[in-house]
C-alpha cells in the first residue's frame, strides 16, 4: 500500500488517529496497551509533531491518558480538553478545559494552532464535529491488529452514511486494499 503524502501545516482540521484494523482507536475504558510493536513510517512521528499546533481532546480520553502528552511527550503546545464538567477536572500545564459548542472549540483551537495544524483526538468529538462540517481530513494508520471490542473511531447507529474522498493521487473514491495474514505474535 502507498502512503499518503508527507503531512502539512496548513491550518487544518484535522480528525487523526491510529485505528485497528476492525475500527477501535482505544481499547476498553480508553486503554491503549495495545498500540506496541507496529512499525511506522521513518519520521512519520516528526511530520506531526511539525505540523500539530494544537490538540483537542474529549474528558473521557484525556481522564484515561492522565497528563500524557502527544506523540510519546514529543509534541508541546496547548491542549484543549472539551468537556461537560470542567468544574472536576485536574488542572495540568498548558491545557484548557473547553465548555463551549463545537465551532467554538475549532475557532479556539485553530487560532491557539498559529496557523497550524489543530488535531482532533477525540473519536465522539471527532463525530460531531465531521456532522457539522467541521472537518478538514482524516488522517487513520491502520494498525496490524483486531481487538474486538473498544471505543470505536466512528459510531453512530441510524445515522446516515457519510462518503469519504482519498487525498492523495489516484481516484478518490477507489476502494484502498489491505492484506493480512494472521500472526503467532
Amino acid at each position: 500500500m502507498v502512503d499518503t503524502e508527507p503531512q502539512v501545516a496548513d491550518g487544518k482540521v484535522l480528525w487523526h488517529f491510529t485505528m485497528s484494523l476492525d475500527g477501535f482507536v482505544a481499547g476498553p475504558n480508553h486503554s491503549m496497551e495495545w498500540m506496541t510493536g507496529f512499525s511506522i513510517r521513518q519520521g512519520l512521528i516528526g511530520e506531526y509533531v511539525d505540523t500539530t499546533g494544537a490538540v483537542l481532546a474529549g474528558r473521557d480520553g484525556w481522564d484515561a491518558g492522565g497528563e500524557s502528552r502527544p506523540y510519546g511527550g514529543a509534541w508541546h503546545g496547548p491542549v484543549f480538553v472539551l468537556t461537560h464538567h470542567p468544574e472536576d477536572a485536574t488542572p495540568a500545564d498548558g491545557v484548557t478545559f473547553l465548555t463551549c459548542d463545537p465551532a467554538e472549540a475549532v475557532r479556539i483551537g485553530l487560532a491557539a494552532a498559529g496557523g497550524k495544524n489543530l488535531e482532533v483526538f477525540s473519536p465522539t468529538i471527532g463525530r460531531q464535529f465531521l456532522e457539522l462540517g467541521l472537518i478538514d481530513e482524516i488522517d487513520l494508520h491502520i494498525a496490524p491488529i483486531l481487538l474486538g471490542e473498544g471505543i470505536r473511531l466512528y459510531d453512530n447507529p441510524g445515522g446516515a452514511p457519510i462518503r469519504l474522498r482519498r487525498v492523495g493521487a489516484g481516484d478518490p473514491v477507489s476502494v484502498v486494499n489491505v492484506r493480512y495474514r494472521p500472526s503467532a505474535t
